[in-house]
């Protein structure tokens, strides 16, 4: 199950799932971007071949805002569980554009700890009142957040080889020395 909270009631909803409802275990955190990549689909193309779509009219490639996501383009969600009934939800709530913060849940879920600075470091959301945000994977003067869908990596665009590949031919393919060496082998 899901539930969609708003921000302003974020840490609120955490703190009376564990301690009113019994979600007591903390799975995870993180957050989405929703927007659409700047890079296109063009990556995609052998896999809409290989699917057996052979036209590119084949595929819609409409893409409708909100309709997946949120109202907002970022998103964070965290799964909470109740182990002894056997019960999760995960929470859902959007982070306005010109205000990318939230309530930090550490103060109730200890293990939140880890993924608010990851999720910070990786799509650039602070979490109010959060002890230490600081990096994780990133060395400290690292600029930008790498899972947001703007940001440019290179990865994302094919490019050739930047140089000449030396292929070696396979012994006995038509090579005079594999010849020679042969016929001295047989007498």
């Amino acid at each position: 199950m899901w539930v969609r909270v708003d921000r302003s009631a974020w840490a609120a909803t955490g703190a009376y799932l564990k301690t009113g409802l019994g979600f007591e275990y903390f799975n995870f955190l993180s957050a989405i971007d929703w927007k659409p990549s700047p890079f296109g689909r063009d990556m995609d193309a052998q896999v809409d071949l290989s699917l057996g779509h052979d036209e590119a009219s084949e595929i819609d490639m409409t893409i409708e805002q909100g309709v997946a996501g949120g109202d907002t383009r970022f998103q964070v969600f965290a799964r909470v569980n109740d182990i002894v009934n056997g019960l999760g939800v995960t929470l859902k709530a959007d982070v306005p554009d010109d205000d990318l913060s939230i309530d930090s849940w550490v103060t109730v879920y200890g293990g939140a700890n880890w993924h608010e600075r990851e999720c910070w470091e990786m799509y650039g959301i602070s979490f109010e009142g959060h002890p230490g945000l600081r990096h994780i994977y990133l060395p400290a003067g690292f600029e930008g957040n790498p899972l947001r869908k703007d940001y440019p990596l290179l990865a994302r665009r094919l490019k050739p080889w930047p140089g000449i590949v030396d292929v070696e031919q396979m012994p006995g393919d038509d090579d005079p020395a594999d010849a020679a060496e042969t016929t001295e082998a047989a007498e």
